[in-house]
C-alpha cells in the first residue's frame, strides 16, 4: 500500500470513525487484555535490552558527577511523553493475535512495512519533540529555583529536593507543568498509533480521533492516565527492571483501549 495516506488517507471521512463511549469496566478488560496478550508472547527480554543501555549512559554520567540529578525524574517520568511510540512493537503484536496471524518478534517488526510507516514516523517526530521540550521546561524550572549550581552529592540533593520550601515549589510546579505535557501527549496518541496500523488513515485523522476519544470519554482517559503514571513509577522503582514488563503491558492494553474506544468499519 501507498504511504498517500499521511496527507490524505484512503478510508476517512471528514468526521471520522464514530467513537464509543468506555467505562472502567471496559477499561480493566482491555488491561486484562493486555496482561493476556503479554503472556501470550512475553517481551520483558526486548524492552530490557531498550531499557539498560539508557540506564548505563546515566550511570556513566553520575560517575563524572551530579549534573544529571536535576532531570533524573523528568527523564523518568518523559518515558510516558514517548511510551506510545515505543509501544508500537506491541500494537501490532496484539493486532496479530486478535488476527490469528504469526506472531513472532520478526513479526512485530512488520511495523517498519506498515503502509502507515511514514504517519507513525511523523507522530513518532512530534511525540519526541515534546519530550525534549517536557527536559528543557523541567530545567528551565530547576534553575529558576535551585540556580545552576550542581548538586554536591546524591543525599544533599534528595534534602533540598524533599525538606525546603523552594524543593515543596519545584514539585509543585514541576508537577503542573508535567501534568500539562502528559494531558498533550495522551490527547494525541491515545489512540493515535494503534489506529495508523489497523486502518489506512493520515496522521491528521488518526490525532484528531485520538482527541476526539478523550473529549468523549474524559474521565476514563484521565484514569487510563493515572494508571500510566503510577504504572510507570512502580516499574521504575526496583532500579527500572519493572519497566520491563509494565511497559509492554500497556502498550497490549492500549490496543484493546483502542478496540473499544474507536468502533469498527
Amino acid at each position: 500500500m501507498s504511504n498517500e495516506n499521511v496527507v490524505t488517507g484512503v478510508e476517512e471521512s471528514a468526521s471520522g470513525p464514530r467513537i464509543q463511549k468506555i467505562t472502567l469496566s471496559d477499561l480493566k478488560e482491555a488491561i486484562s487484555l493486555g496482561i493476556a496478550d503479554f503472556n501470550t508472547k512475553p517481551s520483558h527480554l526486548v524492552f530490557l535490552a531498550l531499557i539498560y543501555p539508557i540506564i548505563g549512559v546515566v550511570l556513566a554520567r553520575f560517575a563524572f558527577g551530579y549534573e544529571v540529578l536535576p532531570l533524573l525524574f523528568p527523564l523518568i517520568a518523559g518515558f510516558a511523553l514517548i511510551g506510545p511510540l515505543a509501544a508500537t512493537g506491541m500494537y501490532e503484536m496484539s493486532r496479530r493475535i486478535e488476527k490469528n496471524l504469526e506472531i513472532s518478534w520478526r513479526r512485530a517488526f512488520d511495523v517498519l512495512r506498515s503502509h502507515s510507516i511514514l504517519s507513525i514516523s511523523m507522530l513518532g517526530f512530534i511525540q519526541t519533540g515534546i519530550f525534549v521540550g517536557w527536559l528543557f521546561a523541567a530545567n528551565a524550572i530547576y534553575v529558576s529555583i535551585f540556580g545552576d549550581a550542581t548538586p554536591a552529592s546524591l543525599k544533599e540533593f534528595a534534602v533540598d529536593i524533599f525538606t525546603t520550601p523552594e524543593g515543596m515549589n519545584l514539585i509543585l510546579i514541576g508537577s503542573g507543568v508535567g501534568f500539562l505535557f502528559a494531558v498533550l501527549v495522551l490527547s494525541i496518541s491515545v489512540v493515535s498509533f494503534p489506529m495508523l496500523l489497523d486502518r489506512d488513515v493520515s496522521a491528521f485523522m488518526a490525532v484528531k480521533t485520538s482527541v476526539r476519544s478523550v473529549i468523549v470519554n474524559p474521565v476514563i482517559m484521565l484514569v487510563w492516565g493515572f494508571i500510566v503514571a503510577c504504572a510507570l513509577v512502580i516499574g521504575s522503582i526496583p532500579f527500572f527492571v519493572g519497566l520491563a514488563v509494565v511497559m509492554p503491558i500497556l502498550g497490549h492494553a492500549t490496543w484493546h483501549l483502542y478496540r473499544k474506544v474507536v468502533a469498527r468499519g
